[in-house]
This record gives structure tokens, sequence and C-alpha cells, in this order.
């Protein structure tokens, strides 16, 4: 019925559906830092039902404060033809972690003859359970989970340490009191779990990536979505290709994508990652879509933004997203990643470069630039790829020429 409404309303700025969904989950919110579940994100908005103004500017419910999702461990990594040793990415992740970031993607749950790069993914997250990783703020990590295969995989490992993470309702108790777990019990803070899907804003996109249309592969994420609230995970649902796909051309419909992140949020995602998977998005387009989703009732705690720099423009389009009160960006150390299902696309926005430039605006990370920067230039290095990131280069070059050295 939601599908039939977002479609019948499409010229009427889909306001039916949005509406439905506020009073839906307008009673699930409770906490002062989160979205509709009362996850924070790092939006500072307690209230689900309270949406953004009808300006550009960021609403006056959010804070200063941005979260970003380091993607570089399995985004980053998953498609470098040579296989990298497990200790390399558990090294990666451990090395993150010490930086202030707050949410890493560290595998991912899919068929080792289609992503060898992840068939370690299972005992890097038997790794994250078993070890209490040294940390600047509580951990959340994320793996990709894209059918029950993977999700029953990653279930068996979380079964055998029932008590060494954090579910959902802790991580959202603590943060309602204002309070981290470790505050609040007296104990050392847990890691806290994420569990991800993808869906595609086009059909032909989907067919590739998926192997299937977008109808079957919501219909497959249900179960998956259930079995990880059943299991106390968080959920994050990523919509690929919704500034451009490599096989339709660059006019997503944006009414399309509003479409998929509602379908989504009421099977129970927490976050809808939007990604503009070949990095094709410019700022217009990118205004476009999130006035569309706005229109659509989706809210900006609801939404991450996933850009790849292919052209230069995704600091362009993050500038934009700050403007509609989107607080959650993913970005990869050392601009690793690219997509192999999308021809020419390079990789995502540089960790470094995603930090520099929202501090210089005033916004607050609480990640580590300096460190960063030098793991950025480390895991380049182990892997052979190109350091793309500029800031990190021009951190580490001015840091030399002062006679520092790196901090990692």
């Amino acid at each position: 019925m939601a599908r039939l409404a977002l479609i019948t309303c499409r010229f009427t700025r889909c306001a039916p559906v949005g509406d439905a969904r506020r009073r839906l989950f307008a009673t699930a919110s409770t906490s002062p830092g989160g979205g509709r579940n009362g996850n924070s994100n790092g939006s500072g908005n307690g209230s689900a039902g309270a949406g953004p103004t009808a300006t550009n500017s960021p609403p006056p419910h959010l804070d200063n404060r941005v979260k970003i999702v380091e993607v570089g461990p399995r985004d980053g990594l998953q498609n470098e033809k040579k296989s990298i040793p497990l200790a390399t990415k558990i090294d990666l992740i451990e090395r993150l972690a010490r930086t202030g970031l707050s949410s890493i993607e560290a595998g991912a749950f899919v068929s080792p003859k289609w992503v060898p790069q992840m068939s370690n993914s299972g005992q890097i997250l038997q790794h994250i359970l078993q070890r209490d990783i040294p940390s600047r703020t509580p951990l959340t990590f994320s793996f990709l989970a894209p059918n029950m295969t993977g999700m029953n995989d990653a279930s068996a490992i979380f079964a055998r340490h029932p008590t060494a993470f954090e579910t959902e309702t802790q991580r959202a108790a603590s943060a309602a009191a204002g309070k981290t777990t470790a505050e609040t019990t007296g104990q050392a803070s847990k890691p806290a779990f994420e569990i991800a899907v993808f869906a595609a804003a086009t059909e032909s996109f989907s067919q590739r990536n998926l192997n299937c249309d977008i109808a079957t592969a919501l219909a497959r994420f249900a179960p998956v979505i259930q079995a990880a609230k059943d299991g106390g995970l968080r959920v994050r649902a990523y919509i690929s290709v919704v500034l451009g796909c490599p096989f339709e051309g660059r006019d997503v419909d944006p009414h399309r994508v509003a479409e998929l992140a509602t379908d989504l949020l009421e099977m129970g995602a927490d976050e809808i990652a939007l990604g503009d998977t070949t990095g094709m998005g410019t700022a217009p387009r990118t205004r476009a879509l999130l006035a569309c989703l706005r229109s659509a009732g989706v809210l900006p705690e609801d939404l991450a933004m996933h850009f790849h720099d292919t052209y230069g423009q995704a600091l362009v389009n993050t500038a934009v997203a700050l403007e509609h009160g989107i607080r959650t960006f993913d970005a990869a150390v050392g601009g690793l990643g690219g997509c192999p299902y999308s021809p020419g696309a390079t990789g995502n926005v540089a960790t470094e470069d995603m930090v520099y430039f929202l501090e210089s605006l005033g916004m607050r990370t609480g990640v580590d630039l300096d460190a960063v920067a030098d793991i950025g230039a480390w895991i380049t290095r182990e892997v052979g790829k190109p350091h793309e990131s500029s800031v990190g280069k021009a951190v580490i070059g001015a840091r030399s020429r002062a006679g520092s050295p790196e901090t990692n």
C-alpha cells in the first residue's frame, strides 16, 4: 500500500507516505541523539516526528556533530585482486578504532566465489567478539549480509558469544540516559553490531550486482532484517546508484529512491545509506534527491550519504547534504574502494578529506586527522594502491617538513 501511495503522489511531493510513516514510528524514538529507533547517529534529535525545515539550512534541532562511517575495511578492500592477509585486515580495523571513529564497516558475509577478499569475514567477526579492542568511543561494527545464508553464518558466530556485544536496546538505553554503557554499568564498553543489506535504485544495476530484480531483492532482505532485529542488531540498508547508474545513465528517478527508502524503513531498517556508486552526483541533483526524500517523509536522521569521488564532486555533494540536515557520512581511509559492477567508478571519498572538510565548516567529527592520515598512507602501501587522499598526503608532508614522525 505504501508503494502504491508513493507512486500515485509523485506529483504531490509524496506527502501521504511520509505522514503515515511518521504516525507509525512516532513513539519509537527514545534517544536524545537518535533516529526513530532511538539509535544515535550524531544528529542530536530525539523526536521522530520532527521533520526538516522547508529551507536548505540545517534544521535547528541538529547540532554540529557528524558521524563518519569508516567503510575502508569492507567496501575499500573487497575488490582488491591481491589477497590481503587476515592479520592486515585486523590491524587496519584496530588502528581505525583508536582514531575516534565510532562506526567501522568490517566485513561481508557473501559468497567467496564472487567476493573472495571477504572470505575471512567470519574470522574478523570472531576476533572482534573475543578481543577488547581499544577505542576512544563506543564502537559499532557493520557486516554486510545480503541474504539468509550470510545472516545465518553471522548469527552462528554471535550465538557463540552472546555476552560479548551490546544489543541495540542496550546501546539505545545508554544513549537515552546520556551515558555510555560503560558509565551505566561500570563495566568496559562492549561493541555493538550492525547488519547491512544492499538494494539498487535501478533494475539494471540490481541484476548485475544482486542477480535479481529489485522486488526479489527486497523479499530476500525481509527475513535478514527480522533475524538481525531478533538478535539485537541494528540494520543499515544501502541503496546503490541513487545519482547515476552505469547502465541506465545519470537520470535515476528520485521518486524511485524515495519509494525504496520508505519500503526499507518500514521493513525495519534503522538507517538508509544513499550510495552515489558511480560518483556521477552533482550538487543540483543531490539537492533534488534529498528534497524528494524529505517530501516523502524520510527524515534526515534516517539517512546517511555514501559518495564516491570519481568526478571530484563528493565534498561538494557533502555540503549539500549538510544543508539538508544529514549528519552521517561514509568514507574510506586513503580513498580506497570502487565497484566491480560500476565500470570506471573510482574510490570512496577519503576519510582524511572528509574529516578535514567537515571540521573546516565547524562540524565536530571526533576523529584524529593525523592518525587517520598515517593509517591511509600505511594501508595503501600494504595493498599496493595509490594514496588517494589529498588531505592525508598534505598532513603527512607538513609534518615531515616540521620534523615530526608518523603517529602510527
